[in-house]
């Protein structure tokens, strides 16, 4: 059973900084993605929108096999900052996960 963390999108980030909330789940990003990367970031910034940290701990390899290339970015419509976000997760997973 997954345990939800209320404070886990403010964990992340600042809601200005971590905008997944603007994600429309229209699936731009995983279509153009070149890694093929189909749970990032729609998937992914639900689980922590959602507060389901132990899905974005255990999601960790993808996390960190973006290019951060910003292909999804550069073709959102909805404007969502990809690779910031994905910057931010890699920062709290660093920090919670790894203790770097």
């Amino acid at each position: 059973m997954a345990l939800v963390n209320p404070n886990f999108a403010e964990e992340i980030g600042k809601p200005e900084a971590f905008n997944a909330s603007a994600c429309m789940n229209c699936g731009v990003c995983s279509a153009v993605c070149p890694m093929g990367i189909e749970l990032l970031p729609r998937k992914l910034f639900r689980y922590v929108l959602l507060g389901l940290e132990d899905k974005v701990q255990k999601n960790s390899e993808t996390i960190y096999s973006c290019l951060l290339c910003k292909m999804c970015e550069a073709n959102c419509p909805a404007g969502v900052h990809i690779a910031e976000n994905v910057r931010s997760l890699r920062y709290y997973l660093n920090k919670k996960v790894y203790n770097l």
